[in-house]
């Protein structure tokens, strides 16, 4: 294989690997969103509904 073609498999596997690090690390840091309360409108009720 020539040096040129060597020269540009290691570059091409290089930016793949840092992409694929890079966006990896940002998986593992990123803050989860607060999800939303599904019962929050119904806060004030003490029974549930279908017993009464």
């Amino acid at each position: 294989m020539k040096t040129e073609a060597i020269i540009i498999m290691a570059t091409a596997q290089g930016i793949v690997i840092a992409l694929t690090a890079y966006f990896f690390y940002k998986v593992l840091t990123i803050k989860p969103k607060p999800e939303p309360d599904s019962y929050s409108e119904n806060d004030d009720e003490t029974e549930r509904q279908g017993q009464a």
